[in-house]
């Protein structure tokens, strides 16, 4: 499995994004998706909002043990490469630790999905899934990561696992890393420098000199124009 498989499973149809982020019931409250990390940071947040993330923030809902099988999970389905890093590097499992208080409805499938992973350990390798080696995880992960291909004694392990990842993708692409993987720049200022000369010549128009000094020029671009008391361009 890479990272690209598994957003070509995302993608395509097989499973839907935004699973935890949408699918909460109306007396959950889910907070806005880009406050999902924020903490009460996030500027025009009321202050009842500010002291729930304060609450939740408090919690305290994953072991250490369910965060150690989370981060051998998430790192398997969005792995670190040469473009960025892995999902445990920017905080994927505590973007998680956060979901799952914020929609405590998916609290028992998530924790059921992590005790079934060493009931599954115990069956095929005689040990816990903390214990597994990488191979060994792999076989496990193999089970369930292909919803189109999975026996069909795997059909609850794979509704779970289509959760993790789903979980795993939102909140990787809801970081910095995440957006420059996909290209994402959002609402960035554009700068134009106007018309190009050589089309303009080929239209049969030109720059008018007496304009060009004030024309702005690409080093220019961050400068704020200054104007005179009779509306003349200063500087």
């Amino acid at each position: 499995m890479n990272r690209r498989e598994n957003l070509k499973l995302l993608f395509t149809g097989t499973v839907g994004t935004g699973l935890l982020l949408t699918g909460c019931s109306p007396e959950e409250q889910a907070l806005p998706e880009n406050a999902l990390l924020a903490g009460g940071t996030i500027g025009g947040r009321t202050e009842e909002e500010k002291q729930r993330d304060q609450a939740l923030l408090s919690e305290t809902f994953f072991t250490d043990d369910e965060r150690k099988k989370l981060s051998t999970l998430v790192d398997i389905i969005m792995p670190k490469d040469s473009e960025s890093p892995a999902a445990t590097e920017i905080g994927v499992v505590d973007f998680m630790e956060f979901m799952m208080k914020d929609q405590p409805g998916n609290q028992t499938r998530m924790r059921g999905g992590l005790m079934w992973l060493d009931f599954e350990a115990d069956e095929k390798f005689g040990k816990a899934f903390n214990e597994l080696s990488e191979s060994e995880v792999i076989q496990i992960v193999d089970e369930v990561a292909w919803p189109d291909t999975a026996k069909p004694e795997y059909e609850g392990g794979v509704r779970w696992f289509n959760m993790l990842r789903n979980l795993t993708c939102s909140g990787y692409f809801s970081t910095e890393p995440g957006w420059k993987y996909m290209g994402y720049v959002g609402n960035t200022p554009n700068a134009w420098d106007g018309v190009p000369q050589e089309v303009m010549a080929k239209h049969g128009f030109q720059l008018e000199e007496k304009y060009l000094s004030i024309y702005l020029k690409p080093e220019d671009r961050g400068t704020i124009i200054q104007w005179d008391d009779e509306g003349n361009v200063t500087g």
